[in-house]
């Protein structure tokens, strides 16, 4: 796994709460409630954050807690029923992923157990996040994706 280290601006997002299980549903949560919220606001063609509120190997699954959320304007309010928030700014280390949703937890998993480690890095207190592009496109035929995994970093 390729890690790489980057310093990031804040991000004023427009956030929708998930309480459960990672894993399935958050695609669920996405495609059956957030897509049609940002279309509805018209709030598509932004980057988006997936960003896990807990760590789901020290939470109870039902109680794990995930923000869908989309960059906002500085002066836009968040459409209802969206929570105003901000991405931490900061240094992070960040791994690519392409895949399939069903990976991505392994993929986590790999970046904190090995890919920091080998980069000689440590994470610091703070929410992990993945991060979408604006023009953010599954492949139709095998579900796989792209996005940035991102952990805070000393």
């Amino acid at each position: 796994m390729k890690v790489r280290t980057v310093a990031i601006e804040p991000a004023r997002v427009a956030c929708l709460r998930h309480t459960g299980p990672f894993g399935p549903a958050l695609g669920e949560f996405w495609r059956d409630v957030v897509a049609p919220w940002m279309q509805s606001n018209g709030l598509m063609g932004r980057v988006t954050y997936g960003v896990a509120m807990d760590d789901p190997g020290n939470t109870p699954p039902e109680k794990c807690r995930y923000d869908a959320c989309v960059e906002v304007g500085h002066d836009d309010p968040a459409p209802p029923p969206a929570a105003l928030a901000t991405i931490p700014g900061g240094r992070y280390a960040v791994a690519d992923y392409y895949g399939p949703a069903g990976g991505i937890g392994d993929a986590w998993h790999e970046f904190y157990s090995r890919g920091l480690p080998e980069a000689g890095l440590k994470g610091r207190p703070g929410p992990c996040f993945e991060r979408y592009a604006a023009d953010f496109r599954a492949d139709p035929q095998t579900g796989e994706f792209a996005c940035e995994l991102f952990i805070p970093i000393d």
